[in-house]
């Protein structure tokens, strides 16, 4: 987890240490739709609507309210965030390179602002707004859209990563600030990479914030 020193435009955040991870999950496919929100929660708050685009302009708090909704809905329940671990390990899918695909990226394969490419990259599209939640390649796991469109709420608080290696992490016990995975629509190429992070209030709300849930493995 994290990005070793020799990768270009990464943060002091990034840290490079071990996880294990013991438990199995599930995760969610795409980012959470207007639609799946609209059904659970009976309005919509997105700045962009569509029904099959990420919801946005929801908070950490939001988020939580609505899986508690679901969670009732839901046979067998058990939806969640991710943690910041899990999300991570979702979207490299297996890989070491600073996306999924690569060491590139353009706007054809993820939704981030073109006109700041990656690492001496070609400038491309910058679409100022986002699309659809499958608009785009799914990675190697299926999952779509894990860099760029929308910044992912994750479970954990958001603090500095440990150098020892750490098993099924949670986060900092303390601290305001959640953990938000992936970048977006309106970020540069270097934010939207597999180890990039950021933290915001749990209480923010903008058009660039969505999440996609988690579930707990079923046990047999």
């Amino acid at each position: 987890m994290g990005s070793p020193a020799s990768e270009a435009e990464r943060s002091n955040d990034e840290i490079q240490h071990r996880v294990i991870l013991t438990e199995g999950f599930w995760l969610a496919d795409t980012a959470c739709t207007q639609a799946l929100w609209q059904a659970v929660m009976g309005d919509n708050p997105s700045g962009f609507k569509g029904e099959e685009r990420p919801v946005e302009t929801v908070s950490w708090q939001d988020v939580q309210y609505f899986i508690k909704r679901l969670n009732t809905l839901a046979p067998d329940g058990g939806f969640r965030l991710p943690t910041e671990a899990e999300w991570e390990y979702a979207c490299r899918a297996g890989t070491t390179t600073p996306f999924w695909f690569g060491d590139q990226i353009s706007p054809e394969q993820v939704n981030y602002d073109g006109n700041y490419p990656y690492s001496g990259g070609p400038k491309g599209k910058y679409r100022k707004e986002t699309v659809d939640v499958k608009a785009l390649p799914c990675n190697g796991w299926g999952l779509y859209q894990m860099h760029g469109n929308v910044w992912e709420w994750c479970q954990d608080r958001y603090g500095a990563y440990p150098s020892a290696t750490v098993v099924d992490p949670v986060g900092p016990a303390a601290g305001a600030a959640r953990v938000i995975r992936g970048g977006s629509w309106l970020v540069s190429a270097r934010r939207v990479r597999a180890a990039s992070r950021y933290g915001r209030d749990p209480g923010d709300r903008h058009a660039i914030l969505g999440f996609r849930c988690a579930r707990v493995q079923a046990s047999r």
